[in-house]
């Protein structure tokens, strides 16, 4: 019997779990980005750290390392650091993705007081856009000021 037959009559499914992987690899099948692609371009702009540092698409993970990851556009963008808890190959539902990792509680702290601040800033807007009558007045009240 061949060495490849060997491999051929276990199924793909019941291989253990990977004691270190890519990032890239990681950050996908956690479902923190939608495609590959998506989470190398994030780790090649500076948006994923890891001790602290940028990191290369390629740096292996283990269990047990903290992340930070910035995700989100320029008005909204969160940060989250997270710790490793699972590595697999394979990219599951949202359900399987939350065992891979546990937030910290800073971290959590954080995006709620961030979150909070954001409502805020937009209880200061008005409800509607001025009308013809109320813009008038207030470039007249804005020119009798100076």
């Amino acid at each position: 019997m061949s060495k490849h037959n060997k491999n051929h009559n276990q199924p793909s499914h019941s291989k253990p779990d990977a004691v270190r992987m890519r990032i890239d690899k990681w950050l996908w099948a956690a479902r923190f980005y939608r495609t590959r692609n998506l989470a190398k371009e994030a780790i090649e702009s500076g948006r994923v750290h890891y001790a602290g540092s940028r990191v290369k698409t390629s740096k292996e993970i283990a269990v047990g390392d903290e992340l930070q990851i910035r995700q989100g556009s320029a008005t909204a963008m969160t940060e989250k650091t997270v710790v490793v808890e699972a590595l697999t190959m394979q990219r599951g539902n949202a359900t399987d993705a939350e065992v891979l990792y546990s937030e910290t509680k800073e971290s959590i702290a954080r995006r709620d007081y961030y979150a909070e601040q954001r409502k805020l800033a937009n209880l200061a807007r008005p409800d509607n856009k001025p009308n013809k009558k109320e813009r008038r007045d207030l470039q007249r009240f804005r020119s009798n000021q100076d």
